[in-house]
């Protein structure tokens, strides 16, 4: 319990059996009230090292539904067992569990509504071992969302999030993609809903065990990124209502 508000973790994993412990260790227990996992579909034990773990909140899904479904019920049973913040850390250990007390602290203080660890505010993606044809897209697409979302934000595209319950139970990210592009049509529901993001600088690592989508499936991405962008200013203009921002 946090300022008397219940903070949950949620870990949306796949095939994170490797270094599911190690991000279990350092989360701070002292603050944090419920873990919950969902597993969509690993190939790997991920679930059955979750629950020897002691995590006493395990979702499996019998069909891989996306990264973005996996989010969708994370956030559903957050909601289920009356979360008040819940922080969304990936099990890979791709982000420091370390950052939990500075990004709930943000949100239960209500200094802002939603918090991300940016791993661009410092040099912590390059230094993480980013590839570098990730970093210079993560910097062009960040540039374009800024402009178009009329925001001013580090980075779009960090899987660290922090949300307030009020914020989940404002937004509709249950009719949101189930795949990558739910995190910018997600960010395109809380602006739209007038809430503001905070940022902290977040460092992070690159390595084999760790989540990420290749060239190919970064290009696809960086695409549908535009695509919502240019969706939400058009909403914002009267023109077009897309499904996800009614």
């Amino acid at each position: 319990m946090i300022l008397g508000k219940k903070l949950v973790i949620v870990l949306p994993a796949y095939n994170a059996s490797k270094t599911i412990e190690q991000t279990y260790n350092e989360i701070p227990f002292d603050i944090v009230d419920d873990i919950i996992l969902v597993d969509d579909n690993s190939k790997d034990n991920t679930a059955e090292v979750a629950a020897s773990l002691g995590i006493k909140h395990i979702i499996v899904h019998p069909k891989n539904r996306g990264y973005g479904g996996n989010q969708k019920s994370c956030y559903d049973k957050a909601l289920e067992i009356n979360a008040d913040i819940v922080i969304m850390l990936h099990p890979d250990y791709q982000y420091t569990p370390k950052l939990i007390h500075s990004m709930a602290f943000l949100i239960a203080n209500d200094v802002y509504p939603v918090a991300f660890g940016s791993r661009i505010l410092s040099k912590g993606a390059l230094n993480g071992g980013m590839p570098m044809y990730k970093y210079i897209a993560n910097r062009i697409l960040t540039s374009f969302q800024n402009i178009l979302l009329n925001q001013k934000l580090s980075e779009y595209h960090t899987g660290y999030r922090a949300f307030s319950s009020k914020v989940l139970t404002s937004i509709s990210y249950n009719l949101n993609s189930d795949d990558f592009v739910f995190d910018n049509q997600m960010i395109a529901q809380i602006f739209d809903r007038d809430f503001e993001i905070g940022e902290i600088t977040c460092p992070t690592k690159y390595f084999p065990e760790a989540s990420s989508i290749n060239l190919k499936r970064s290009v696809i991405y960086g695409l549908g990124v535009l695509k919502v962008c240019f969706q939400y200013r058009l909403h914002k203009w009267g023109i077009i209502k897309p499904a996800y921002l009614r």
